[in-house]
């Protein structure tokens, strides 16, 4: 009996970690993060101010490069040093590859809003707690016989609660200072509720992204949803703190989280060769040495974005050159049809990006949208 009980578990282990046909994708994004720095690196005029940075002998040493290259690939080395040559990465504006927001506010929850339901929605002009009355594409998913009950989202924003509309979602949700929950929680899990319910941290500010780096993969591993969101969010905290230092250490830790989940994708049968990685951000920051440290209508340079993505079907063009533009309104569409699917709510969908969909290689097998 017992050789027949272990015979039954492997094989349904085996089942379970058998590649699928339909693909993979995690979303991740990191907030507020400019894109002068993912393409020039640390800014000189702020990394040498006093004012933003407390230790700057030491940022220079860490951060800076006599040239654009030898900057951004100490700060996002994963990025520049395999993205770069293994996906793409959109959205520097010096060669006119422009990457943007269309919402007007420039702020966080319309910027989400606008990256997860394709839709512009002119009443979220604040960051407050209320629920979205718009569909999302997380939500959508949930939904479609390929993905259902396949969907997870994990924020270190407490505002994704309401970003996703948690009452009508139907899928898990686990953001802010909530802890992981279930029957059977790893010993990282139990470590991570640990430090969450004693942390001196503000329980409704933004929690720490090293913990919802841990809370998401944790959970990666033993349910292995087929998309994941993941949401980080302490570049946009330290930049409106005005700490430029803290602002690129976060950079650069949300660098070596891609890495680590993309060695995690690959290492594991499920995900291996069939997972992509659509990484942005939701608005960028003001333009300025004086004013990277807010963002808003007023502030210029908010609408600034850029875009990585990184898998199977995507060509390997690195950073991408030529003149184009691309908004993020199209990217729920857009993810929609990488999955094979297209993305429809009671309200209007922005058309998929018909330059992203030219970048891939079987562009001929995503859907026609409706």
């Amino acid at each position: 009996m017992k050789r027949i009980l272990t015979f039954l578990l492997f094989v349904a282990n085996t089942a379970f970690s058998q590649p699928q046909d339909s693909p993979n994708i995690f979303i991740i994004t990191t907030d507020g993060f400019r894109w002068q720095e993912v393409f020039n690196g640390a800014d000189s005029a702020i990394l040498f101010n006093p004012k933003y940075v407390k230790d700057t002998a030491t940022l220079r040493y860490t951060y800076w490069g006599n040239t654009v290259e030898e900057r951004r690939q100490k700060l996002m080395p994963f990025i520049w040093n395999f993205i770069a040559q293994k996906g793409q990465l959109w959205g520097n504006r010096n060669y006119g590859n422009d990457v943007s927001v269309v919402n007007p506010y420039r702020i966080s929850y319309p910027g989400y809003n606008e990256i997860l339901t394709g839709h512009i929605d002119l009443g979220i002009t604040l960051n407050i707690p209320k629920d979205n009355p718009n569909s999302n594409i997380l939500s959508y998913l949930n939904k479609t016989p390929e993905y259902k009950n396949k969907v997870a989202a994990f924020s270190s924003w407490k505002m994704f609660d309401y970003i996703l509309n948690r009452p009508v979602s139907n899928m898990p949700i686990n953001c802010g200072y909530q802890l992981a929950d279930g029957d059977s929680l790893t010993a990282t899990e139990q470590a991570t509720n640990y430090v969450e319910t004693n942390s001196d941290e503000n329980k409704d500010a933004t929690r720490k992204d090293v913990l919802t780096y841990t809370v998401a993969t944790e959970y990666i591993k033993k349910k292995h949803p087929k998309v994941v969101y993941i949401g980080f969010g302490e570049t946009d905290e330290f930049a409106h703190g005005g700490r430029y230092d803290l602002y690129l250490n976060q950079a650069n830790m949300f660098d070596k989280f891609l890495a680590e989940l993309w060695e995690l994708a690959q290492s594991d049968r499920f995900y291996k060769n069939n997972t992509i990685f659509f990484i942005t951000t939701d608005h960028g920051r003001g333009e300025k040495p004086t004013t990277w440290v807010t963002h808003g209508f007023w502030a210029k340079g908010s609408k600034e974005t850029w875009l990585a993505e990184l898998g199977p079907n995507i060509k390997p063009l690195g950073e991408v050159k030529e003149k184009s533009t691309i908004n993020s309104i199209q990217f729920a569409q857009t993810i929609a049809s990488y999955l094979g699917e297209v993305f429809i709510a009671e309200h209007s969908v922005a058309n998929l990006s018909d330059v992203l969909l030219s970048t891939l290689n079987s562009p001929d097998k995503l859907p026609a949208t409706k």
